[in-house]
């Protein structure tokens, strides 16, 4: 029997499957955006709370998935249990030796936390730090990361600039010339640089709250 977090592991397997955020993919099924968000998965008082069957519906007719498919890869996950997955804080993300050019982790400087395996080579985990992506992510939350995972603009992302500084933003409008990177703390400007001051883009594809 699938448990409240195997049904939502599934939700963000599929939404990886399709190159999306849970939140794409609700926006995809004609639901409310935020109705898969992270935070939306237990109440104030710590009650699970799961999808409704009739959310779980759309999602299947707009992605063209059946229930098998569906529950499947998260059934196979949850029997075989967690994966060690790349760890670093994001203050020392900006830190030399710990990215690619690309993006992609590298260097032996990363701890391991366990976690189900993404399904996404290369993902890695960075932990917030600070209060900058209040009130989506906390200090302390842990984000999944994708490298070479495809974008869109709405995405949740992680960039980094090639002066060090790493950021966690919405992405926006994204053309040859410029990249606006919407801030999640309102209290925080948004960004609009140069596509040739920004060393690499990746999206966040699941969040620990």
């Amino acid at each position: 029997m699938l448990s409240h977090r195997d049904i939502w592991r599934a939700i963000d397997m599929m939404a990886g499957r399709h190159g999306l955020t849970p939140s794409g993919l609700a926006r995809r099924a004609g639901l409310d955006p935020t109705a898969f968000n992270p935070s939306k998965r237990v109440s104030t008082d710590g009650r699970a709370r799961w999808p409704s069957t009739e959310s779980i519906a759309k999602v299947l007719e707009a992605t063209g998935e059946t229930v098998d498919s569906f529950f499947a890869p998260a059934a196979t996950v949850a029997r075989a249990g967690a994966h060690p997955v790349p760890l670093i804080g994001l203050a020392q993300a900006g830190s030399g030796g710990y990215f690619d050019d690309a993006g992609f982790p590298l260097g032996a400087g990363w701890e391991k936390i366990a976690f189900p395996d993404p399904g996404l080579d290369h993902a890695y985990a960075l932990e917030i730090s600070g209060d900058s992506m209040e009130p989506v992510y906390r200090d302390g939350d842990v984000v999944i990361v994708a490298p070479g995972a495809s974008l869109r603009r709405g995405d949740r992302v992680v960039a980094k600039t090639r002066d060090g500084e790493v950021m966690a933003k919405v992405l926006g409008r994204r053309t040859a010339d410029t990249v606006e990177l919407i801030s999640l703390n309102s209290a925080h400007e948004d960004r609009r640089l140069p596509a040739s001051e920004i060393e690499w883009i990746a999206r966040i594809v699941w969040a620990s709250q």
